[in-house]
């Protein structure tokens, strides 16, 4: 009889304590557009973005996007479908938080904003603004200096970012 009543207690337990274990929270869906130049460089009025710069603002989305997605605890929106004007060419930065009303729209709980500023050209910052798609209220900012460094470290400066603010576990 106690061979046969050990293998049942042990499963009920088993059964007991999964039941009693609470549900996974449901991944925030994120919208994290692409990372945007901010140049106050003295040579910004004469040079441009250039096909490096924005290959280094593709990498550091691509960076983010991927550190975020494989975390769990975000789902990863499509923004290739806004259609918004700011947001198709690039200059969210400057619209005052209009990121938060495009992931709404795209049916996001949050919006992220990578904003790489160029304060020389070997001074970077790299910084992200998470907002609540519904209210526009800024839920997160945080920032990170490069110094002496090119443009090569941008997705460096995100990846910090991401494993070392949004994604690392609080104290």
């Amino acid at each position: 009889m106690a061979f046969i009543l050990t293998p049942v207690m042990i499963a009920a337990g088993f059964a007991v304590a999964t039941a009693a274990e609470p549900a996974a929270p449901r991944p925030i869906k994120l919208a994290v557009f692409p990372f945007e130049l901010e140049d106050f460089s003295a040579a910004a009025a004469y040079t441009p973005p250039d096909d490096v710069d924005r290959e280094q603002l593709r990498l550091s989305t691509e960076e983010a996007r991927r550190l975020i997605a494989e975390s769990g605890r975000y789902q990863l929106v499509d923004v290739g479908a806004a259609r918004d004007e700011a947001a198709k060419t690039g200059k969210l930065h400057n619209c005052e938080g209009c990121e938060a009303r495009i992931a709404a729209a795209l049916d996001a709980d949050q919006s992220m904003l990578g904003i790489v500023t160029r304060i020389s050209r070997t001074d970077y910052a790299v910084t992200y603004k998470i907002r609540d798609a519904q209210s526009g209220a800024l839920v997160d900012v945080e920032q990170t200096d490069l110094r002496a460094g090119a443009n090569s470290a941008w997705s460096r400066g995100a990846r910090w970012l991401i494993q070392r603010r949004l994604l690392e576990p609080p104290n």
